[in-house]
Formats: C-alpha cells, structure tokens, sequence
C-alpha cells in the first residue's frame, strides 16, 4: 500500500481497566517494552479501555502511534498540528470526526497526549476501497503489495469456517451466509492496512518501538493484524493486548487480556435487520 524507496524497504482521565488478575497490566508491560510493536486492542466505545491504553502508551512512550480509525490521508495534517501545539479540537476536525459516528474523540486525544512526541500514522483506508475488497476480494483492493501480506493466498477451508462463526456470533447471528465470504475479504484487508501502517512506522522512525491501537479483533495473533505483520516481517517482535468486556473463547490469542464493565449502550443486537 504505501510505497518505500528502495527494493529492500518494499519488504518491510479514567480509571484503569479491571485486569483478569491484578498483576496483569504490569505483566503486559513487561513484554510490551522491548516489543518492536505493541498493538493494544479494545471495544470503541469502552473508556476503560482507552484509559488502559493511554496508561500503557505514557509508560512505554513509543515512538509511532497508528491508530485504526484515523485515515492514512490526514496523518500529515495530523501531525503537523501537534508540531504546532493544536488542540485536540482542530485535529478532529481535520478528520471530519463528528460525522464519522466513532466515539467521544476525548479517548483518543488522551492517548495522543500519552506520547507527545510520537508520530501519527493513520491505517483507515477510504471507503472505495474497503467496498471493494468486499467485492472483489482483499488483494484486489490492497493492490500490488497485496503478496507481501499473503491476500493473494486463499484461506484455507478450516480457516474460513473459524471467520465466518466469528462473524455471525460478532453481529448476533444476524448475518446471511451469501455476506460473510466479503466480510471475511474486508477483515483481511484491514488487518494487512494496520500491518503495512505499522511496517511503515517503523521505517518512517528509523526502528522506533510502534503501538496500533485498533479494535481488540485486529490484536488477535492468530488471524488479525499480527499474523499479516508475520507473513511480511516474520523477524520483528509483536506483543498484543486483547481488551473485552467478558472473557474470549481463546485467551491465547493475545499475550495480554484484559477485562472492563461494559458502559452503558443500548442493546446493538436490536438495531440490527
């Protein structure tokens, strides 16, 4: 996706969240510091959750932020203004945030506070884009580095199951059969997006430590953005944090979990067809 010069380079607040055990965090942290990156999941709405990643952002104090939800195009703006002392205001405005339906854009101004001198990097990829790997498939839409990240290799059958359970049981049982193979192409997508922002980061500060903060289903090792990390630079050291509001099925997907009530949200199952 994004191009780096050179052939080799193509290769490249709130109260603490409740820990599944109280010596969780600083656990997590151990493994966190000497990570080349550290991606820190969580549910969007949850402000435990981003009170629990700015927390870790401020102690490890990395040198890159990628954040999901911020589009790739409006990272140089972005950090333009923090260079100028912006508030956290005008960087929300540059990225139209009020009509985007993401949560209290506070959250993610206190993560940036946590590491003033980071660099942002944005892996939200435009609409078009996301619409056509639904269609047409992940390496379609990612383009020609799409090998680096392993779009071009079909999931295996047994895979493709896993993905598509996990999506029904995600959208209530709510989703029709014929939807879940796009679903599936546009998770691949966005996680290889997250990978490639990630891998860029890192070039982009010369080696820095980078943290993705992203959606606790992108932080999964197995199928998220780590395993595409893998596929591309199988030699850099990823540690991932998976935060919920209930216990996950397979803990071992994260190196960290971490627990946090659930605000108060109205039932998602009942605005779904």
């Amino acid at each position: 996706m994004r191009v780096l010069i050179g052939a080799a380079s193509v290769l490249l607040c709130l109260s603490l969240a409740v820990a599944v055990d109280a010596s969780e965090l600083p656990r997590f942290l151990e493994k966190a510091r000497d990570a080349d990156v550290v991606i820190l999941g969580e549910i969007h709405d949850n402000p435990t959750h981003h009170a629990t990643q700015a927390e870790i952002v401020a102690a490890l104090r990395p040198a890159a932020l990628v954040f999901e939800m911020f589009p790739q195009l409006a990272e140089g703006e972005i950090n333009d203004l923090r260079a100028n002392g912006a508030p956290a205001g005008d960087i929300a405005r540059v990225m139209h945030w009020d009509v985007t339906g993401r949560p209290d854009f506070g959250y993610y101004a206190a993560i940036l506070a946590a590491a003033p001198g980071a660099t942002v990097f944005g892996a939200s990829q435009p609409a078009v884009d996301v619409r056509r790997a639904g269609v047409e498939g992940a390496a379609a839409a990612f383009g020609p580095d799409a090998t680096i990240y392993g779009l071009d290799q079909p999931l295996p059958r047994a895979e493709l199951a896993v993905r598509a359970r996990l999506f029904t049981a995600a959208h209530c049982g709510k989703v029709a059969a014929d939807r879940l193979p796009g679903m599936i192409e546009v998770q691949r997508f966005r996680d290889a997006g997250l990978a490639d922002a990630a891998i860029w980061a890192r070039t982009m500060t010369g080696g820095g430590q980078v943290v993705v903060i992203a959606g606790s289903g992108h932080a999964d090792k197995l199928r998220g953005a780590p395993a595409a990390i893998a596929v591309a630079e199988p030699d850099l050291r990823v540690v991932t944090l998976g935060q919920f509001e209930a216990p996950p099925d397979a803990e071992e997907r994260f190196d960290g979990v971490l627990l946090a009530p659930a605000p108060a949200r109205a039932d998602p199952c009942a605005t779904l067809p």
